[in-house]
């Protein structure tokens, strides 16, 4: 991570360490129940890859993307390189707007350390609630390989907890995480252009971003006024989950149009990882009704009033959406078409759904057709 430094408007380092200060600690667990956990895990992963791609009927062309098992700090390493990564273009267009202000240079500096605490900040709340993540753009590096092609992140700590805090069966519930995280590397390694795609659509979201920094800190004041409850019923919106989100404070129209094309392809792609661990599931799983029950009742009710308010503050509650509707989107299609019918959907970018073809399943058959690819 000593990479991370730089110039950049984010202090990425002061970013690592301040997650790693504020992070909540794992389960307590011994240090060979630990390794054991580990090992589960490979080997979940490795059985699950050739379950999912039986069952999704895709085919990967051999390639292959690393498997790591990652602590809570490894998250937050993996997430912030994989930040920069993503944000590079931004973050250098802002550079060259602030070089050209007077003082702007003392300005970045000072400012790249509040905003390295605040994602800091994001990534230790965040960090205990990931069970495991497909990184699509991350780079390498010599603790977690894997630049160009993905990597698979599964989240010992957190899986623990969580089959802890539900009280299921620990080896069901550790291949059932691995089936849907598997799914994710089997989409993004068996439909090449998909990274391709995603990438330009993120990119031309950011280069729609306002990158003159005075209306920028404008933006994000009034963004965390107002999500800052003011008003008691602001506040009261905010723990029902009314009332927008971040991400809805800070966008441009013309980001408006591309964040709806983006969350027409992440609901696909979370819907159709739950279709897949839940259609693999009873042949492998032999508790997964139990499993399926007992997590969807925990993804919807939070861990409290503030976990509520603060999913809602960062716009998570958009990707508990994302999971039921596009579940309910591939169900439907597969149904009426088939898993061949289905995968017609991997074509082209022309083939993904529209974000209101994700709620109306029929008006994406009519127009892409039943039959298969």
């Amino acid at each position: 991570m000593t990479s991370l430094g730089g110039t950049d408007l984010v202090d990425w380092k002061l970013a690592v360490s301040t997650a790693t200060r504020v992070l909540r600690p794992g389960p307590e667990v011994s240090r060979e129940e630990a390794r054991s956990v580990v090992a589960e895990l490979r080997r979940h992963a490795v059985a699950s890859e050739r379950h999912v791609r039986e069952f999704t009927e895709l085919d990967t062309g051999g390639v292959d993307t690393p498997v790591l098992v990652v602590d809570r700090p490894g998250w937050v390493r993996a997430n912030v390189a994989g930040f920069r990564e993503v944000l590079a273009p931004l973050m250098a267009r802002m550079r060259e707007r602030r070089a050209a202000v007077p003082g702007g240079t003392a300005l970045t500096a000072m400012g790249s350390k509040v905003t390295g605490v605040e994602v800091g900040m994001l990534l230790g709340f965040l960090s205990s609630r990931v069970l495991g993540q497909y990184e699509t753009f991350a780079p390498a590096g010599p603790e977690l390989p894997g630049a160009g092609t993905g990597r698979l992140l599964l989240v010992a700590p957190n899986i623990v907890h969580v089959e802890r805090e539900l009280d299921v069966h620990p080896h069901d519930f550790r291949l059932w995480v691995c089936l849907h995280e598997e799914t994710h590397r089997t989409q993004f390694t068996a439909v090449p252009w998909l990274r391709d795609h995603l990438e330009s659509e993120i990119q031309s979201f950011l280069a729609e971003a306002d990158v003159d920094p005075a209306t920028l800190v404008e933006r994000l004041r009034r963004a965390a006024q107002s999500l800052g409850g003011r008003a008691a019923e602001e506040q009261a919106d905010a723990e029902r989950g009314d009332g927008p989100s971040i991400v809805d404070l800070v966008q441009t129209p013309r980001q408006r149009e591309i964040l709806e094309r983006l969350t027409a392809v992440m609901s696909l792609l979370e819907g159709h990882a739950d279709y897949v661990m839940d259609g693999v599931g009873p042949a492998v799983v032999p508790s997964v009704a139990e499993i399926r029950e007992k997590f969807t009742r925990r993804r919807q009710t939070g861990a409290g009033r503030l976990d509520r308010a603060l999913r809602r503050l960062l716009g998570l509650d958009a990707k508990l959406r994302q999971y039921r509707d596009g579940e309910r989107f591939v169900r439907t299609v597969v149904d009426e078409a088939g898993m061949a019918g289905f995968n017609r959907v991997w074509t082209s970018p022309n083939t993904l759904p529209t974000k209101e073809e994700i709620s109306h399943p029929e008006r994406w058959i009519a127009r892409v057709g039943p039959g298969p690819a």
